[in-house]
């Protein structure tokens, strides 16, 4: 190999190993009230004003790393390979938990806690590689005595430095196994004609409940338009919901009120009432606790 060809494979790898697209998108449990998301911002802006900074959502419910996890794996894949991510739902800041930045299979990185917020996206995306952020060149000059507001102090600063290349990905700090720390929950299966999964989340603006049962599971049950399927919803393992609900493409197939099964903008299985919130009719939540059993009626 010649030596200018060395050099140009020299010069790719060292490109690929930056974040190079220059956008960093938020997201937290802060919610828009006070200053602390703007905080971030400024912390990333004061590394490099030509960074494109967006929001997934700060309305995350406090504390609740579930729907942190689920909100990146419901998003992450439509970000450009480069795309860094800052997760912030923290109830144990200051902790032992370790502060890291996932490398996705598709290229995207994340930086987060690793506290449970990597659940999903790891197993949709893959971990490509996973990398414990270095404090101690990796975190805002002067913050070395705050301990409660790592997402502005490490995270937003990583993730700045990340974005514009400042650092390399390899310069966040030293590598880790290709693990994280998983919150457990039911995992979408077909067994016996029946359908198991989780409740991932409330289409929160409608009620609708959205389960992590894909089409590939519900292909074999050979569902037409109008067939009926029976749900039962179990919180913590006690029922708390029983009823029937036909399979309609679109909510107006059902009158006003009525319920309805029908694959989401993900294309997984899910329940709602037209024009109604079933998660307010039936005070039926989301998350890790709440499970599925689906079958034909």
């Amino acid at each position: 190999m010649s030596k200018k060809l060395l050099l140009i494979l020299s010069l790719f790898i060292s490109y690929c190993s930056y974040a190079q697209n220059k956008i960093v998108v938020f997201q937290s449990d802060f919610g828009l009230k006070d200053g602390a998301v703007s905080a971030m911002k400024g912390v990333a802006m004061g590394v490099s004003p030509h960074l494109k900074l967006y929001d997934l959502t700060h309305e995350i419910p406090a504390y609740n790393i579930w729907e942190a996890s689920y909100r990146l794996y419901q998003t992450v894949t439509y970000w450009p390979a480069g795309t860094v991510f800052v997760s912030v739902v923290d109830p144990g800041v200051g902790t032992s938990r370790k502060s890291v930045v996932l490398k996705t299979n598709t290229g995207q990185y994340i930086v987060t806690p690793d506290n449970g917020t990597l659940t999903l996206v790891s197993e949709s995306l893959g971990i490509a590689e996973i990398r414990q952020i270095d404090e101690n060149v990796n975190r805002r000059r002067g913050s070395e005595k705050s301990y409660t507001f790592h997402g502005r102090d490490v995270y937003a600063y990583t993730a700045a430095r990340l974005a514009a290349g400042v650092i390399t990905y390899e310069q966040v700090g030293p590598e880790l196994p290709k693990e994280v720390v998983k919150l457990p929950y039911q995992k979408a299966e077909l067994e016996n004609g029946k359908l198991k999964g989780t409740i991932d989340i409330l289409d929160v603006q409608y009620g609708n409940l959205w389960t992590n049962i894909g089409d590939d599971l519900i292909k074999p049950l050979n569902l037409k338009v109008g067939d009926v399927l029976h749900l039962i919803v179990y919180h913590n393992g006690k029922k708390a919901y029983e009823g029937d609900a036909p399979y309609s493409s679109t909510f107006g197939q059902v009158a006003k009120g009525k319920p309805l099964a029908y694959l989401n903008s993900l294309l997984q299985l899910s329940f709602a009432l037209n024009q109604g919130s079933f998660a307010d009719v039936y005070k039926i939540g989301s998350g890790s606790e709440w499970s599925v059993l689906v079958s034909r009626k």
